[in-house]
């Protein structure tokens, strides 16, 4: 694996990439797992955050949270502006470029967070819970401390510091883990979430600052920074445009059915999404960093893209081809039994195991390639279909809303993004609608298998039904994935990855060793 360069704490060091170039198979193998390692503990820890706190809190408590976080994962957007992406997916950049953009993203963070304090009253008023006044204000500081982290991320995913990334946010959600709970044990109810939330934020600044020895400069003109505002404007755009249609099931719900009906809502879908999508971002990250210096040569670049699209939809399709069969007896074993009327709405949501996973992937193809025009054009379409699957089913309550939601995204969603995605560059629309049908059968193989297990254990306790469902559904994920071809290349893909992880150590190790000697 290519070592990190020296001085790169100096600062210059971080903009150079060429000395990736040398090794970024080995590179992007060796992040690649780390991220993944590191993913699975943090969603352990997530997942027991959930547990525990489902058992301190009710459903209105989660729901007063979600109301505000509801407006904050719309404006969140504004933090980054999409000048992340820009750093990373810039061939060339300088000190006074990614200053200027920290500037930016830091002042955007400032107007956000009066933004969003202004708005406290508005929002109380529009769900009619004056709570919501001081809950707004503690969150809207999260706005500053997000806004002065952005750059330093970037730069370390711009350096494939992945390591080190990773153990800054496992850090971080460990200590707003810690706090959370022992606000909710203490019987601070919904202030637990908020002290949970803004704790992790201001670990997470805090310790990238001193991780990352990169500082700013001040303001600077004539740099060549509007071309990277430019860019980052398309996919600020796209994900101002996302982020309202995703959050609007939030503010429906809440207004139209009050914060225990929300509560019972959000922790169904976190239920689904949020192990789908902690495997995702890691692996997103590491990919995109890596395609994004492939540019210039589409055969490796097409080879790459194609074997991570493998390996993670077989991954995540084995999982979530689990989660309809075992909805209910999940709700009830992970947030306990006050929460039964989440699991029809976990029921619905997990038609989104079959999109999330490729769906992503599939954006990956225009961030990295600097196509910001069709990423609007993507979440635009996106955006409005969602929307109005919320108003579709509206009328039939969360679960409704929930269906509709799934079903429209693997009906247009997908359709649309594979179309805008494959237009243009090495992986042609062809290729990517070939690799989806190649792997849907894993997904409803483990359902069907795990549903006919799960039918005859009806009777039987929740924690059981998992026991014996859960392994049932992994081993029968191994069967076929042996038997059937596509998903056999897709496994001896990773075992190769793993392979040639373990060689590049050994490879350091021996040079680390001659140098010594």
């Amino acid at each position: 694996m290519c070592k990190r360069p020296e001085n790169l704490d100096s600062g210059i060091e971080y903009f150079k990439t060429q000395h990736l170039l040398r090794d970024l198979k080995g590179q992007t193998i060796s992040n690649s797992l780390i991220t993944m390692v590191a993913q699975v503990v943090q969603t352990i820890v997530n997942l027991g955050s959930i547990i525990v706190l489902a058992r301190l809190l009710s459903p209105e408590d989660f729901g007063l949270v979600a109301m505000v976080t509801a407006i904050i994962g719309f404006l969140r957007v504004f933090n980054d502006a999409g000048l992340s992406m820009a750093t990373i997916q810039r061939a060339e950049i300088s000190q006074a470029q990614v200053s200027n953009l920290f500037w930016i993203n830091l002042g955007l963070g400032i107007f956000m967070t009066l933004i969003l304090a202004s708005m406290s009253p508005l929002i109380a008023w529009f769900y009619e819970e004056q709570r919501l006044i001081n809950i707004t204000l503690i969150l809207s500081l999260s706005f500053v401390l997000t806004g002065a982290t952005v750059q330093h991320m970037a730069l370390l995913k711009r350096q494939m510091r992945f390591g080190s990334l990773a153990t800054i946010q496992l850090i971080s959600v460990g200590l707003g883990v810690v706090i959370g709970i022992a606000m909710g044990w203490l019987g601070y109810r919904y202030w637990s979430l908020v002290g949970m939330q803004l704790s992790t934020s201001l670990s997470f600044c805090a310790i990238i600052w001193s991780v990352s020895h990169w500082r700013p400069s001040i303001p600077s003109r004539k740099s060549g920074t509007r071309p990277l505002v430019n860019f980052g404007s398309n996919i600020a755009a796209s994900s101002v445009l996302w982020s309202f249609a995703r959050g609007f099931d939030g503010l429906l719900i809440g207004r139209f059915y009050g914060s225990a009906a929300l509560g019972l809502y959000s922790r169904a879908y976190v239920l689904m999404a949020r192990p789908v999508e902690q495997l995702i971002s890691p692996i997103e990250s590491v990919f995109l960093s890596a395609l994004a210096r492939l540019q210039s040569n589409p055969e490796r670049y097409r080879s790459m893209f194609l074997r991570a699209y493998g390996i993670v939809t077989l991954f995540s399709l084995s999982i979530t081809g689990m989660l309809l069969p075992l909805s209910t007896p999940i709700t009830l074993v992970v947030l306990g039994d006050k929460w039964e009327a989440a699991a029809a709405i976990l029921a619905g949501f997990t038609f989104l195991g079959l999109y999330i996973p490729v769906w992503s992937i599939s954006t990956w193809l225009l961030t990295s390639q600097g196509r910001g025009r069709d990423f609007l054009m993507s979440m635009v379409i996106s955006s409005m279909v969602t929307i109005i699957s919320f108003l579709v089913g509206l009328p039939f309550g969360p679960v409704g809303m929930a269906f509709s939601y799934s079903i429209s995204c693997l009906l247009v969603n997908l359709p649309a993004a594979y179309y805008i995605a494959g237009r243009y560059g090495p992986v042609t629309t062809n290729m990517l609608w070939k690799s989806f049908f190649l792997y849907i059968p894993v997904w409803l193989v483990v359902c069907a298998v795990t549903a006919v297990v799960r039918y005859h254990l009806v009777h039987q306790s929740s924690a059981l039904q998992l026991i014996i469902c859960v392994p049932v559904g992994i081993l029968v994920a191994c069967v076929f994935s042996y038997l059937y071809a596509p998903a056999r290349r897709a496994v001896y893909d990773l075992f190769r990855v793993m392979k040639e992880w373990h060689e590049g150590i050994q490879n350091d190790n021996v040079i680390e060793n001659e140098v010594r000697g």
